[in-house]
């Protein structure tokens, strides 16, 4: 699986109709499947090769979302008033990838 597999739940899900951000959606969306490869010890381009649960699709999505929403360098956007929902986008991305986390002995 790759970014622009996930381009269009993306979009719905920050209700994004145009097609002006979508290289920058695609950027954010391989940054978070790359995040989501390193965090569960898979390994670089991992998901291009092996599918992705749907708990880490929705990871993916909501990291990509929390940087398509602070691509300022801020907690910008949705997460303006409460820097507390942006440390627990971190907590919940965390618990949706664990489950599919190699556990390396």
């Amino acid at each position: 699986m790759n970014a622009e597999d996930l381009l269009y739940p993306l979009k719905e899900n920050l209700v994004v109709e145009h097609d002006a951000d979508d290289p920058l959606m695609l950027r954010c969306l391989s940054s978070a499947i790359s995040y989501a490869e390193g965090y569960q010890k898979k390994g670089p381009d991992y998901y291009l090769t092996h599918p992705m649960t749907e708990s880490t699709k929705q990871a993916v999505i909501v990291l990509a979302s929390f940087f398509y929403e602070s691509r300022d360098g801020s907690t910008a956007g949705f997460f303006s008033d409460s820097p507390e929902a942006a440390r627990q986008v971190w907590e919940t991305v965390k618990l949706l990838l664990q489950g599919d986390k190699d556990v390396i002995l």
